[in-house]
This record gives structure tokens, sequence and C-alpha cells, in this order.
């Protein structure tokens, strides 16, 4: 496979902005619109015995395992926030098979568990989804040990795909993370710009980004109408994107 759909999306643990409305079952029909082959989440329950009890229509298996179902035949999960009643953390769906995957631990505050997932698909294609912290401190922090996994286990001639909720409204991570992995944009070289996707409601903020190597950008749309805006406090992106020859023989 050359041509890859690719989406990435803050899903909210399932829910609107504030919490308003329960839209599992909205964002499973949304993300299957898109026609995406891999799709990268972030705040996706595994378990939650409160909401399980008290939401009519929560999933009888957990929620990545629902979003993929009949779809995305792979995903891979790595449990990130780990609560009395459950847990969250950060997911990738894909049609095509892992060869392996592995979740790193890059929390930096007790009260802020954060992680990047790392799969490897079978063509040797490498993914990685994160989201990272809301404070410039930790931030800083889990952007030196993004670059270091990425620069130090990834080897320079594979092809990647980083995408996530970077919470870096400043843009101070972008440019550190260009700089020293080399790693472009798919928004930036799309459209000269970084893609608006916080609020949902009024997105002003660019938080939400998909960066590459090995790939051509061949399109990308920010999921801003009205459909996708109520499902989450985030809007989705989706990149559409070819394989570079010389990388893929």
């Amino acid at each position: 496979m050359n041509n890859f759909k690719v989406l990435t999306l803050n899903i909210h643990k399932g829910f609107s902005a504030g919490n308003r409305r329960f839209t599992l079952e909205r964002i499973r029909h949304r993300l299957r619109e898109t026609g995406s082959n891999i799709v990268f989440l972030q705040e996706v329950t595994g378990e939650n015995e409160i909401h399980r009890e008290s939401i009519s229509d929560w999933p009888d298996k957990n929620q990545f395992e629902y979003l993929a179902d009949s779809v995305w035949d792979h995903f891979a999960y790595g449990k990130n926030a780990i609560y009395q009643h459950g847990h969250h953390g950060n997911a990738i769906l894909s049609e095509l098979p892992f060869a392996s995957w592995n979740n790193l631990d890059v929390s930096t505050l007790s009260f802020s568990q954060r992680g990047i997932l790392h799969g490897v698909l079978e063509n040797n294609v490498h993914l990685l989804c994160v989201h990272f912290g809301l404070f410039e401190k930790e931030r800083k922090q889990q952007i030196v040990q993004l670059i270091s996994h990425i620069n130090s286990d990834i080897p320079d001639s594979a092809p990647l795909i980083l995408a996530g909720d970077f919470n870096d409204w400043r843009g101070t991570s972008h440019a550190q993370l260009i700089q020293e992995t080399g790693l472009e944009e798919a928004s930036m070289q799309y459209q000269n710009k970084l893609a608006k996707t916080f609020p949902a409601f009024l997105p002003c903020l660019t938080m939400d980004r998909i960066y590459l190597r090995g790939f051509n950008v061949n399109h990308v749309e920010i999921m801003d109408h009205s459909s996708w805006r109520s499902i989450s406090d985030h809007c989705a992106i989706v990149a559409e994107l070819q394989l570079k020859q010389q990388i893929a023989q």
C-alpha cells in the first residue's frame, strides 16, 4: 500500500464539548465516513465503571474496539491515565496489521498521565500517537523525550507518521520538533499554516497536527463543519498521503 488516508482526533472520552452529550456512536459514524485507513485517537476510554452503569448506550466493549469494529481490523491502545473506576489513553486503528507496538510513559506530573503510543506496521511504517500536557513545563520535557525516541529508536530511513493533540498553542514544540527531527507537518506542507482545531465550536488554536517523514501530502482537510464540531471539543484533521517510492521499495 502506497496511498494512506490518515485521521487524528481527540475524542474527549466520547463526549461533546462540556460533556453535555455522549457522542461515541456519532464519532463512529463520522470516522467511517472519511474512509481513513489509519486513525489516531486521543482521550480514548478503555474502561469506566461509573459511565458503564449510568449511560444507557455505553458500549459493551472498550471504546477503541467499538470504534474499530468491522472497519479497522487492527488496533493498539496505550493506557495512560489510570484511576479507581477505569483508565483512558491513546489508540491507533489500522487497516494494515501491526508488526509490533508499545506505549512509552512520558508523564512528568503525578496528576497528568501522558504517553507516546508507538506502532510499527508490517510494511515498516512507524506510527506515533501522542497527547501532551496542558502546562508548558511538562510539554517541554515531553517534546524532548519524543525527539529522543524518534532519533534513537526509529531508523532514519523508515517512513513515519506522528499525529495527535500536542496542546502546543504557542508553537514552541512545533519549532523544536521540526528542527531536531527533520519531520514535516502535513497542514504546513499543504496550505503553509498549521490547522486550527480547538475549540471545536470556534477553532482558533493549532492543537492537533500530523507530522511526516517519507510521504508526500496530496490533501489535508480540517473537519470543522457542524456534524463534526458537535461530537468532541476538538476538530479532526484528515490527510491524504502517498508513500515516497524510494522508501517503499
